[in-house]
């Protein structure tokens, strides 16, 4: 060879090669670089809340005595405010904490003193004055803003409803509420240790005059032992107590003038004080702290699943205090709760999660603690008389590794279960963001349409490589090949909108079909096998046995499509859906896994089929030559040689096709229920990664919770398609390996 062409091939190659190298090298870059980027959005979704001291002032005076009972916060950080034990409120403006205003609370009995407050739902504040007598506070900042566009905060106080004193007895706690029909609640816990309500309403008659009522009773069913903690659901319609024992009580205070006792129940095992109550956001979840400094949440639990009762049942246990827990404060944005102890000590906790998410301590300690209404901001008073603000950055509490893929204990739940729900009509609501039930539906609807379509194209990619006439070959291929380039959209819109109608009508005659068909196919096997000795049949072509055959595998999906309404009738009194439910329990849905099986596998089928019909052709003719001259059959030789020699390529087309099944959006997306069950039934749908991340993305708010898990989402579905590839591609190697001989 002339050495100018030598070397400018060679030139060629080298070039080639380089080129080959780098678009390698950037491609694995950019799979990578995606992945971390994809990663990095997630990683916010573990870490834990933290806290920027926006303040730090002194509130009371050197020479001032009076005592601070209550602090609170706006939502905007502006105006932290305490009220001291002679019913005075002071505003304050950070960060200097200069005195912006100040508002007297005016007593029900001249010269009377506050004896102790309750804070709940924000800012509302139950005021129990030195009398006796309680008035119902609200601190209410309304926001405008004036000719320059600058924002003001008016700040104001009304007060909504006034309870006069006891009849007898002094008063050692109480509450008071106001439902949102105007029902007032007042509950008293007298020296005496017993429990006094009064329940005051207005009802309007049929000719529009008001009827006051009023009901007053005092509680029974406590036993020989203190109250030492109170608390109230914000309708005044459930009462909570906790002794000096660790007994836990609850009262249902719904209906007006009538009260049961629905619970009474040792919290611990130790008998163990219970000093503080407080009930999470939503008014279902009851936090218990305890002398030990424990920390506990408890629901309502039904007893068995045959009746209705529910009682109380301790669900979650957070971070423990070093000493006795103080007072339980709830946020009104989630499920997170405060905690401080008698040392001072604060604690954040997420009451579903179970994450302890921030811990705080002072030189001196804290005393009085409060959550502004959208849970951003915290102030605190301690020992000394001044003032911490916070800022509090707390995005994904309800965020953890247990959340995510184990098994959580929700509010209304009998049992911990795996659960996915992103949003529901309730503020309250608690998002369930379990990634479990997506995992599974993925791995379920995979495994179904793999089930369909890997016996069919390996056995038509068999069929067609081997005994086909070469004149069929050239016409299945093709037309497998173009199945291919069906859009995903247009075979998920004909699953939904015209498989799935059909096939519910005809659900037995489906079952029939998988009888039928192959007795059909061996009835016509053992007649083909009588008849084709005839001497005019001799001369047939073999190859185009199947040309034979399709008219049987019609013939017998008509017959059992014929005959399913009769074995309906007959085995499933005329009903297959009541009777399946009926019998085991399982409902059938419209858009199911069968719907999944034929329409993934659809979508699979040319993929398996092309790799496995080449894999299989390019075996060299030489070893089938080879074993048909040693004496073996036909089938023998496809068997023992040709399957062999072909299974690598057989088995990188089985896994590209099971990473295209893991990966498919639209057809999963509009054939099945997105049901996130995990039930491997195939009457039933499922909700895999893939469509859970095109159904719930344009819902999710850029950095929120959902936002993140849905990246997450993206994250564990690139991990799975990696780890069956290499696998796969692990298995091809040794597979080639082994039986490169041939």
């Amino acid at each position: 060879m002339n050495q100018k062409i030598l070397k400018r091939v060679k030139r060629r190659d080298r070039i080639a090669r380089h080129v080959i190298t780098v678009g390698g090298v950037a491609i694995i870059f950019s799979v990578i670089l995606i992945l971390f980027l994809i990663a990095r959005v997630t990683l916010p979704l573990f870490s834990g809340a933290r806290t920027e001291q926006v303040a730090r002032f002194p509130v009371t005076a050197a020479a001032e005595s009076t005592a601070l009972v209550a602090a609170g916060l706006d939502d905007y950080l502006e105006y932290p405010f305490v009220i001291d034990a002679h019913g005075m409120v002071r505003f304050y403006a950070p960060p200097g904490g200069e005195l912006a205003d100040k508002m007297r609370l005016q007593p029900p009995t001249a010269g009377s003193g506050i004896q102790s407050v309750e804070r709940f739902a924000g800012l509302n504040f139950g005021v129990l004055w030195e009398d006796g007598s309680q008035t119902l506070e609200q601190v209410r900042f309304t926001t405008r803003f004036d000719e320059q566009g600058q924002r003001i905060q008016d700040r104001r106080i009304v007060r909504l409803a006034t309870f006069p004193p006891p009849s007898g007895g002094s008063v050692m706690e109480s509450l008071v509420r106001i439902s949102e029909d105007g029902r007032k609640t007042q509950v008293l816990l007298l020296d005496d240790g017993s429990l006094h309500v009064r329940q005051d309403s207005e009802t309007e008659d049929l000719f529009g005059n008001l009827e006051k009522e009023s009901h007053a009773f005092v509680l029974s069913g406590l036993p020989d032992e203190t109250i030492a903690a109170l608390t109230m659901d914000r309708q005044g319609t459930t009462l909570y107590a906790g002794t000096d024992q660790g007994t836990l009580l609850r009262w249902d205070l719904s209906e007006p003038g009538e009260v049961a006792l629905l619970d009474r129940l040792p919290a611990f095992p130790d008998r163990r004080a219970i000093t503080a109550l407080g009930l999470v956001f939503g008014d279902v979840s009851l936090a218990v702290g305890d002398s030990e400094g424990g920390v506990s949440t408890w629901f309502p639990v039904r007893v068995s699943s045959q009746g209705m009762h529910k009682q109380l049942q301790r669900i979650h246990t957070l971070a423990s205090h070093n000493a006795a827990v103080k007072t339980i404060y709830p946020s009104l944005r989630d499920k997170s709760l405060i905690s401080v102890d008698v040392e001072g000590v604060l604690h954040l906790d997420h009451m579903t999660s179970e994450r302890h998410l921030l811990s705080i301590e002072s030189d001196a300690p804290l005393v009085i603690s409060s959550l502004s209404p959208d849970g951003r901001g915290l102030v605190a008073i301690d020992a000394d008389g001044g003032a911490h603000l916070w800022r509090v950055d707390n995005p994904h509490p309800e965020i953890s590794w247990k959340t995510l893929f184990g098994k959580v204990w929700y509010e209304g739940y009998d049992k911990p279960e795996y659960v996915w729900q992103s949003s529901a009509a309730t503020d309250d609501f608690e998002p369930k963001m379990s990634l479990t039930p997506l995992i599974f539906g993925t791995i379920k609807g995979t495994f179904y349409a793999m089930l369909f379509a890997v016996p069919l194209a390996i056995l038509g990619a068999i069929y067609t490589s081997q005994f086909g006439h070469p004149r069929l070959r050239g016409v299945i291929k093709p037309a497998v090949e173009i199945m291919a380039a069906i859009p995903s959209v247009i075979i998920g819109f004909l699953a939904a909108l015209w498989f799935a109608p059909l096939l519910e009508k005809s659900i037995p005659g489906l079952f029939l079909s998988l009888a039928f068909v192959p007795l059909f196919l061996l009835v016509a096997i053992i007649l083909w096998q009588a008849i084709c000795r005839h001497p005019r049949l001799e001369n047939f072509d073999r190859g185009l046995e199947f040309l034979l055959l399709a008219p049987v595998l019609v013939a017998a999906v008509f017959c059992a499509v014929k005959l399913g309404p009769v074995a309906e009738d007959a085995f499933f009194g005329g009903n297959f859906k009541l009777w399946l439910f009926g019998q085991t329990g399982v409902r059938y849905d419209a858009r199911n896994n069968i719907i999944i099986a034929f329409a993934l596998g659809f979508a699979v089928i040319p993929i398996i089929f092309t790799m496995a019909e080449d894999a299989l052709s390019n075996v060299p003719n030489s070893l089938k030559a080879a074993s048909l001259a040693l004496g073996a059959s036909r089938w023998q030789t496809v068997w023992r040689v040709i399957l062999p020699s072909g299974s690598p390529g057989i088995f990188a087309g089985t896994m590209i096709g099971f990473g295209r099944a893991i990966g498919e959006t639209m057809i999963v997306l509009m054939a099945t229920g997105n049901t996130a069950i995990m039930d491997w039934s195939i009457f039933n749908g499922m909700r895999p990664l893939s469509s859970n991340i095109a159904v719930e993305i344009p819902e999710a708010p850029v950095g929120g919770t959902l936002y993140r898990v849905l990246f997450l989402s993206a994250v564990i579905l690139f991990v799975m398609t990696f780890i069956l590839n290499t696998v796969a591609e692990l298995v091809r190697q040794r597979l080639r390996k082994k039986y490169g001989r041939f």
